[in-house]
């Protein structure tokens, strides 16, 4: 038996956007342990687009979360699968718009603010709603957070108090859940990571390099590796962690006063 536990287990992952996603990354770690795997993605587009990648035919649904609508059709459609019963499931939704570039927080709009908002965050505790009646008792849910929300990166705007919003609705939905459950919520809060997502946001490329020279091992945080890392919370090896929000950056958080980059600065700003 594997370590993790995991085969025959049923998973719901949200938000396959490709091959270079982090939900995909999750969706083949689990195939890998035997799981049995169910989607759901944004569009119709996205379902046909995923449904060419899958070698088998695991059910993809398809859910909006900006529409009610969407999320209506999402808990019918779970509702006339049969005898669902879910061990875990992958949140990994994101979306901020960059159309006008990246402006001063203070200028940030609030049609963009509430629009990220909707979809980044509060979609976690919609999804949590929806699929409460088909959790196992000690079923897992985790999302995609990042390292660090109190770092105050100009390129990604006002990302970052929404990912703080997503991490703090981890600790209120596992404690709204302890009251009859025993279903777990944590966050994976990873490094910056090459994927066609973050490719999106302007300037992420040179703060990329850049987070790659502050990690220990001089090398970036890789997608697979933090898809090992949500698959050991989607396992019961890790009952004990809840409401929680998981570091992985490779270090990159602790070495502010990398030798070289510290060099490298004042090289360059004498």
């Amino acid at each position: 038996m594997s370590f993790l536990n995991l085969r025959g287990k049923t998973f719901l992952v949200v938000g396959v956007a490709n091959r270079k996603s982090v939900a995909w990354a999750v969706a083949k770690v689990l195939e890998s342990e035997g799981a049995n795997l169910l989607y759901c993605v944004r569009s119709e587009k996205r379902r046909l687009e995923l449904q060419n990648l899958l070698p088998s035919q695991s059910p993809i649904f398809i859910c909006d979360f900006e529409s009610p609508a969407d999320l209506e059709n999402l808990q019918t459609t779970l509702e006339s699968e049969p005898e669902l019963q879910l061990n875990g499931v992958v949140h990994s939704i994101a979306f901020a718009n960059y159309t006008d570039g990246v402006k001063p927080f203070h200028e940030t709009k609030r049609e963009d603010f509430l629009q990220a908002t909707q979809i980044s965050s509060f979609s976690l505790v919609e999804l949590a709603r929806i699929c409460k009646p088909f959790l196992v008792k000690d079923a897992s849910f985790i999302t995609i957070g990042i390292s660090s929300t109190e770092v105050t990166a100009e390129n990604y705007g006002y990302m970052a108090p929404i990912k703080a919003s997503l991490e703090a609705s981890i600790r209120y939905l596992a404690k709204s859940f302890s009251k009859d459950t025993s279903v777990r919520f944590n966050s994976v809060n990873a490094g910056p990571l090459k994927t066609s997502a973050s490719a999106g946001i302007p300037g992420y490329l040179v703060n990329y390099l850049y987070a790659e020279k502050l990690t220990f091992r001089k090398k970036a945080l890789q997608t697979e590796e933090v898809a090992n890392l949500a698959a050991f919370l989607l396992s019961p090896r890790s009952s004990g962690i809840n409401g929680q929000g998981i570091v992985i950056d490779a270090g990159m958080g602790m070495n502010y006063f990398d030798q070289e980059i510290v060099q490298e600065a004042m090289r360059l700003n004498p």
